[in-house]
């Protein structure tokens, strides 16, 4: 094996692939070339490395410089000053890992020195389809320990025993689920991996797969062996093409390796994996829907019981996880159950993979132990509110989720005490938002899409989600009644007790959150015909503040709908009846003479 110099790490996750990361792979390897280095350094297009805000991202080793927001241009420069000359090119670092004298190694940076990798351990780490890196960083040893030194309940109880709960929605033990399909008799059985990840801003599962395919692939082989299950399927959205790429290349070089096929580790256990691709319908993340989607039907539910431990896949017992609970299997069954349980909090072992986005300065993917406060997650991970706004509310959990205000930013983030105030852990989506959103319209928001991905077949969720939106479309538009609060708060109640699967039963969390916390926003809309944001159009009014007013035209050019007239050298004027609320003319008032009310 050739000797290298160094290795230049290019994130290659949906992020930055969108952000023209193939194009800087493509000129890095001609300028390697061009400068006879390409035997000296070895690119490597990985998945992603977590600061989604900074990207396209490069990381050159053994410097570790970290460049980020890279261009195809800056190539050239990184090549003859960096690689040839032996200069780091201090203009493209991100500006926290600069030091007077040397380079600070990522974990000294504020966005990754309170994390703790286990489920993304390899992601932005190897190349994501090449087996052997995998294996180079202990792949497919936790599987060769299980099928050559355990036996399946041993398997379970080392499961049970490390605390991992569901990281998909509720939070149910993953040992447990093992137990009750390992318990279920029956000559077929099946593993099957929640892909699906539907949630509005959530993309963990995606990065994941993305990054460390084959993380997933042996924990479904070693939960297969633990059940007793020969066949598992991978049910992934077809809006993953990245993902879905990388774990066909993956699911296929575990074949030619045996590490999936017949005779496993000659064991004798035989265990094959299949993609399931998914039309992206937000109910399919729910189990028994997913399966009845894997069968090959409309992705509806099933009455429950029975679970899909004892009648799944084809009415036959099966075990069903998503991505993230599987990708801390292997490390598991390597560092065992107490490394495991000395992580997080009482009922909350572990870490836990957090999508943040929203009004945040770092946007991207972080993992974190459980009982990690709200505030260290938005204050010290995402480095804060930019533009020196003022945080409002965190919204976790998506649609079946709730909002965290203010006041209880402290809070730690596991699944007791989430619950506690009305959210949940959901799959791990964390948006955040500042003094400019408006928190009726945020319940709105969540409740349109739930709405909008309804399957229809349970009158609660079809009918009741509907009849929800339509008292919020109400009061947004200044047509509420304090009655229609009542009405509101009563209907959500009714809708989580009545209906059919987890997607009804929680979709009036964001109402129910947003009504218990920020009630006086829902009392200016319906008392006042407010909107104290300034987000809901038909209860805001721009209005010209004469004193401020040069009388220079370019707001009346630009308005779209011809609203505002006045003359020339005097005050403008705004008809309220046909203005549109689009603010295009605040916008390009250069005096600052235009208001929202």
């Amino acid at each position: 094996m050739d000797m290298v110099r160094g290795h230049i790490l290019c994130c290659g996750g949906t992020g930055c692939t969108s952000s023209g990361c193939d194009a800087i792979i493509k000129e890095m390897e001609a300028q390697l070339a061009a400068h006879d280095l390409e035997k000296e350094f070895k690119v490597i297009k990985t998945g992603c490395f977590g600061l989604c805000a900074l990207g396209p991202i490069m990381i050159v080793y053994p410097e570790g410089a970290f460049y980020s927001r890279v261009t195809p241009e800056d190539v050239k420069e990184i090549v003859e000053e960096h690689l040839v000359k032996g200069r780091v090119v201090k203009r493209l670092l991100y500006a926290e890992t600069v030091e007077e004298d040397n380079i600070k190694s990522l974990n000294e940076v504020d966005f990754y020195k309170k994390q703790m990798r286990v489920a993304l351990r390899n992601c932005g780490v190897i190349n994501p389809e090449d087996i052997e890196e995998y294996i180079g960083i202990d792949g497919y040893q936790a599987l060769g320990k299980v099928l050559t030194e355990m036996k399946p309940q041993e398997v379970i109880d080392v499961i049970k025993e490390s605390g991992l709960r569901g990281r998909g929605g509720g939070g149910f033990p993953t040992g447990m689920k093992w137990q009750f399909t390992y318990n279920s008799q029956n000559e077929q059985k099946y593993v099957a991996c929640n892909a699906d990840e539907g949630d509005p801003g959530a993309f963990m599962d995606r990065s994941i797969l993305e990054g460390d395919p084959h993380a997933v692939i042996e924990a479904m082989a070693i939960a297969g062996y633990a059940v007793g299950a020969n066949q598992g399927y991978i049910y992934i959205r077809a809006e993953y093409p990245i993902a879905v790429k990388r774990l066909g290349i993956a699911i296929a070089q575990a074949r030619e390796y045996g590490l999936l096929g017949k005779n496993i580790f000659e064991s004798g256990f035989d265990f094959d994996l299949e993609i399931r691709l998914g039309a992206g319908a937000f109910v399919c993340g729910e189990e028994t829907a997913l399966i009845t989607s894997i069968e090959g039907h409309r992705g509806e539910p099933r009455p429950r019981p029975p679970f899909p431990a004892v009648a799944g896949l084809w009415q036959k017992p099966t075990l069903l996880n998503n991505v993230e609970t599987y990708a801390n299997i292997t490390q598991i069954i390597l560092n065992g159950a107490d490394w495991f349980k000395s992580i997080g909090t009482e009922k909350s072992k572990g870490t836990k993979v957090f999508a943040l986005g929203g009004k945040i300065k770092n946007t991207g993917l972080v993992e974190v132990p459980m009982g990690t406060t709200l505030r260290e997650i938005v204050e010290e991970i995402g480095g804060g509110i930019p533009n020196g706004k003022k945080f409002k509310a965190a919204q976790t959990g998506g649609p079946s989720g709730g909002c965290i205000p203010e006041h209880l930013i402290d809070t730690p983030i596991d699944y007791d005490s989430l619950m506690a105030i009305g959210s949940m852990m959901g799959s791990g989506g964390l948006i955040v938002m500042d003094e400019d959103n408006c928190m009726v319209d945020i319940a709105k928001f969540f409740l349109e899409f739930t709405v909008d991905e309804s399957c229809g077949k349970c009158t609660p969720c079809r009918v009741g989600t509907k009849r929800l939106y339509e008292i919020l479309e109400k009061i947004t538009s200044g047509n509420g009644t304090m009655e229609d609060l009542d009405r509101m708060e009563e209907l959500c109640y009714s809708i989580k007790s009545t209906a059919l699967c987890g997607l009804g039963q929680t979709a009036p969390n964001p109402v129910l959150s947003t009504l218990k916390y920020f009630r006086d926003e829902y009392e200016a809309h319906v008392r006042d015909k407010v909107c104290p944001a300034g987000v809901c159009k038909k209860l805001v009014k721009y209005e010209i503040v004469a004193d401020k007013c040069k009388g220079c035209s370019l707001c009346a050019k630009k308005c779209p709908v011809g609203a505002i007239t006045g003359e020339i050298k005097s005050p403008f004027t705004i008809d309220s009846e046909k203005c549109v609320k689009c603010g295009v003319c605040m916008e390009s008032c250069k005096f600052g003479a235009i208001i929202k009310k």
